[in-house]
């Protein structure tokens, strides 16, 4: 098929690039000219594994094209995704603005029947909306179809070739027909196309992760009361999640989630729901918890020293996440901003997230180009972003270098006993 793709962030990239991968003709759209400079080099704008190697190979094979040309991309396409940002508004809701200046450009550059797929989150209501935008400004036929995303960053790319289930939103056969086609090569191994009206897709992505937020404070919330009783949160998490009716996934306690979805979203779908009058109180209760969980790290750092005035203290992880380089609602800023207020130096190290935080920090906090640099003269590590690289460090290389032999583990990386054997006076989280 012949497909454009508005928006060139994270999801219409990785979108884009994978529906090229299999063999449809592909062109991605952005305003932003240096971006597209930069993308039609070969170059990646934002850190995903495996994305940049599919860009290249569908680049080379002329299936994938990159235009800040809306109009020509329209002309060309028979489905047209809008995967611009959706960002956060001062009231929580999702600002449509973007979605609804594409979807006019769309309607007044077509010259035929079109799909038009709504690939951001939007809320409840949105695709009637770019309906109601599209009838006023042409007179050709058109279908709109809700596709949420479901990827998870750092493995977004497998996600969208192998996804769990595809969720279409149609109001009409011949779109449905259309968008379970497009997505066919994707789904040859039985993950179940679910095709439903509109407003039932455009929550499930809001539901989702709503839901797994809500999975995260709750285990945070068992955390505290473990650390309260004597009780490790290990165990109590191996236990639960063992149920079938359960499952183990999202029951890790740590240092709160962040990033561009969950944060947003939860916000996004209590704002929506407070708009129909239903007040969403788990989802208020979440918030709070998760808000809370991102200061107990430092709040703990301050409570080991009492006064945080000319300590110096290691960080090791800025990205929300591993495998990513977004540092969006990331618990690192608050921890950071927190430490510095109290007086600390940071030295800081992250694989991936470097020249985001130095963006965000710029000369308050010391980046380090190894995760070893970083520990130099440090009085403790705290351990925020849960990199593989830092699950087995050389422990006796670590104490040589740190002022103090002291970790604080917002992660859970690192064993009790195993601290305790290197000689480490040892944090963690519900333990």
């Amino acid at each position: 098929m012949r497909l454009a793709v508005v928006g060139t962030g994270y999801v219409g990239l990785v979108a884009g690039a994978c529906f090229a991968e299999s063999g449809n003709d592909v062109v991605c759209v952005d305003k932003d000219e240096s971006k597209i400079r930069l993308l039609r080099k070969g170059r990646i704008p934002i850190y995903e594994p495996g994305l940049e190697e599919i860009v290249r190979r569908n680049r080379a094979e002329r299936r994938l094209t990159f235009t800040t040309d809306l109009a020509r991309a329209v002309r060309a396409a028979e489905v047209i995704f809008i995967a611009v940002g959706t960002p956060q508004g001062e009231d929580g809701s999702a600002d449509l603005q973007h979605v609804m200046s594409v979807a006019r450009d769309i309607a007044k550059a077509m010259n035929g029947y079109k799909v038009i797929v709504d690939k951001s989150t939007v809320p409840v209501g949105t695709a009637d909306k770019v309906r109601d935008i599209v009838r006023r400004e042409t007179t050709h036929p058109f279908s709109v179809v809700s596709n949420p995303e479901f990827l998870k960053q750092g493995a977004a790319v497998d996600d969208f070739l192998k996804p769990d289930r595809v969720v279409i939103g149609a109001e009409d056969d011949k779109a449905a027909e259309i968008m379970r086609q497009l997505y066919q090569p994707f789904t040859r191994t039985g993950a179940p196309v679910m095709v439903m009206d509109c407003a039932s897709a455009e929550i499930c992505k809001y539901a989702a992760n709503a839901l797994l937020a809500t999975r995260i404070s709750f285990m945070n919330e068992v955390a505290t009361l473990c650390e309260s009783v004597g009780a490790d949160v290990d165990q109590v998490r191996r236990a639960v999640g063992s149920d079938r009716r359960i499952g183990p996934q999202f029951l890790f306690p740590g240092c709160g989630y962040g990033g561009s979805c969950f944060p947003k979203d939860v916000k996004a779908i209590v704002k929506f729901a407070a708009d129909t009058h239903y007040d969403f109180r788990i989802l208020k209760a979440v918030e709070a918890v998760n808000d809370s969980q991102k200061l107990r790290l430092a709040q703990r750092i301050e409570a080991h020293f009492g006064s945080l005035k000319g300590r110096t203290i290691a960080v090791w992880g800025l990205a929300f996440k591993p495998r990513t380089d977004d540092m969006r609602e990331a618990p690192a800023i608050v921890i950071i901003n927190r430490l510095l207020a109290a007086g600390a130096r940071v030295q800081a190290f992250d694989p991936a997230a470097a020249e985001v935080a130095r963006k965000i920090f710029g000369t308050r906090v010391t980046l380090a180009a190894r995760s070893y640099d970083a520990l130099a003269g440090a009085d403790a590590l705290a351990v925020v972003t849960e990199w593989n690289e830092f699950r087995e460090p050389d422990f006796a290389k670590m104490r040589k270098l740190m002022a103090a032999p002291v970790i604080f583990d917002g992660r859970n990386v690192y064993s009790k006993e195993l601290m305790k054997t290197h000689g480490f006076t040892y944090y963690s989280i519900g333990r």
